[in-house]
């Protein structure tokens, strides 16, 4: 069984195409700035190609799949009658969904309507979904993975906001969390390789980034709110700051709702704070230059990330697994060091020598008389979406 995996931004379309057989990828790519002047980024078989190509708009990029896929060097496939089904990840599916499900109208008009929780995102899910009927048509089963259902399980104490209880029942106000499909990955893979690990801490570090408690496979807390702005620092986002420090900013810079949104979702974090970069390889190389704000925002992260470990050991009473996954807990090799210099206190010990060099790779970093195991783990959430859509489909 081949499945077609997706995932759909504003202006994106990321796809791979992977052989359920093996669970290998066959083909992947990645087309940018639909809408606008179009760029394409395709790997297979061993070849990575890039092109311009005008996308005016999501069909169009499924239409530029589909040719890459069927036709001329990079051709994986006869036809698309190969595809058995297609996956896509869908960021928020609020309180509705629970785990992954097979798209209808009712589907569409939920994710549709939760867009005011991921507004960013849903609404591009949506255009995917309709423009993978466009080119596959209506007989190719398309299936939703929501990337907060892994957080389900928090417990109202985790996900309760303190405001007065009718806005919960009014408009469903309460944490969500999100990277929950990287997160039940890396907790499903950390269970193969140590099932005796029952207390775990997972760290999803990339432009956006999230911390996960889990307990036994299941989540206690998570760092992500209502929306994906909350935590920490990252690339473009404030992460949790004083809720009154933004109806102050409103009323002094006379913002609107969307405007404070914006300021809050794409300028802030470590860009708004450097002025460098939203990008940390770039903030550590001017923090090493001397730059005093890029210092500032590394030194904010070093400060807020193992603040919030610290809380979630105590959340799960315990712990037996600390977990660094994603783009920079990945790849990171600094950040890694960085975060568990601050948690040696508690008895988390790294093997520094071990952990130097180390990219894109599972392996254990504790070092000797460590409180808690220390791994790097790599996610797979299109693996993890190709599953679940291969459990649904021949479940039909």
């Amino acid at each position: 069984m081949k499945i077609l995996v997706i995932n759909c931004g504003s202006s994106s379309l990321k796809y791979q195409l992977i052989d359920m057989n093996d669970e290998s990828t066959i083909a992947s790519g990645l087309c940018e700035r639909v809408g606008l002047d179009g760029k394409i980024t395709a790997k297979a078989k061993g070849q990575k190609v890039k092109f311009d190509v005008s996308m005016p708009d999501h069909t169009t990029a499924f239409y530029e799949v589909k040719k890459i896929l069927t036709e001329g060097d990079l051709k994986v496939i006869d036809s698309l009658e190969e595809i058995a089904a297609i996956g896509h990840r869908v960021v928020q599916g609020g309180a509705l969904y629970k785990e992954s499900c097979l798209v209808n109208e009712q589907v569409k008009a939920d994710i549709d309507m939760l867009s005011d929780l991921a507004p960013l995102h849903n609404p591009a899910h949506i255009q995917g979904i309709n423009a993978a009927e466009d080119v596959f048509g209506k007989d190719v089963p398309q299936v939703v993975v929501f990337d907060n259902a892994f957080h389900s399980t928090m417990p109202p104490k985790a996900y309760m906001y303190p405001l007065p209880y009718e806005y919960y029942e009014k408009h469903a106000i309460r944490k969500y969390g999100a990277h929950g499909t990287s997160h039940r990955y890396v907790s499903k893979r950390l269970a193969e390789l140590h099932p005796e690990y029952k207390k775990v801490i997972i760290c999803h570090l990339g432009n956006g980034s999230s911390i996960t408690a889990v307990k036994d496979g299941k989540v206690i807390d998570t760092s992500m709110g209502l929306t994906p702005l909350d935590g920490f620092i990252m690339g473009t986002r404030t992460g949790a700051i004083d809720p009154s420090a933004v109806t102050f900013l409103m009323q002094k810079e006379g913002l609107t709702p969307a405007e404070t949104d914006n300021i809050m979702n794409k300028k802030s974090g470590f860009l708004g704070i450097s002025g460098v970069s939203s990008d940390m390889r770039d903030v550590e190389e001017a923090a090493a230059d001397g730059n005093e704000r890029a210092q500032l925002a590394l030194d904010i992260f070093y400060y807020e990330v193992p603040k919030i470990i610290a809380s979630y050991i105590v959340a799960l009473q315990g712990l037996d697994a600390l977990v660094f996954t994603a783009g920079i807990g990945e790849n990171g090799c600094n950040v890694r060091e960085g975060i568990c210099k601050e948690l040696e206190c508690l008895g988390i010990k790294m093997d520094y020598e071990k952990n130097d060099g180390i990219r894109g790779k599972e392996v254990r970093l504790d070092a000797e008389g460590s409180t808690a195991a220390i791994f790097m783990l790599p996610t797979n959430e299109e693996l993890m979406i190709a599953r679940d859509t291969k459990e649904i489909v021949e479940a039909l």
